[in-house]
């Protein structure tokens, strides 16, 4: 080829990786806030095989990965510092797809309707946006419910 050919050449390959590097910087600056989940699953608790709503999960079919989890916040209230906690009570997987377990609570029943639903349990599918919904177990009940969020344009 001519001393033209091989500019040509370097000219799509520089604007091959240019475009590429235009990419990744796009994803990264557009992606949602939040935390690493990976960062976040490295610390929770070993899970416990003698808990009951694990050995239930598993006899459901379900491999439980992770125990319980407690992400600590940080409020701002008009300069005045606020704390609370949010519990993962365990992160399980079926068929590939991984699930946050929230357990049924005596002294916190759930409201089956979509904006109880909503308030006890979005918070979960937005926080793990990689976990296909959110599994509420009550071993006493025998039940399993899977929740999953969809949000329309």
């Amino acid at each position: 080829m001519g001393k033209y050919g091989d500019w040509l050449i370097m000219l799509v390959a520089g604007s091959i990786i240019v475009y590429w590097l235009y990419r990744l910087f796009y994803r990264w600056l557009h992606e949602p806030p939040g935390v690493n989940s990976k960062l976040l699953l490295s610390r929770a608790e070993d899970v416990d095989e003698r808990d009951d709503n694990v050995r239930f999960l598993e006899r459901n079919g379900y491999e439980v990965n992770y125990g319980k989890y407690r992400i600590p916040i940080t409020i701002d209230l008009d300069g005045e510092q606020l704390y609370s906690r949010l519990f993962i009570d365990m992160i399980a997987e079926r068929d590939g797809k991984y699930y946050v377990v929230k357990t049924a609570r005596e002294r916190m029943p759930i409201e089956w309707t979509g904006s109880g639903l909503r308030d006890r349990l979005l918070i979960y599918a937005l926080l793990m946006p990689e976990c296909e919904g959110v599994l509420f177990v009550d071993q006493k009940s025998n039940l399993i419910k899977t929740v999953t969020f969809h949000f329309s344009d």
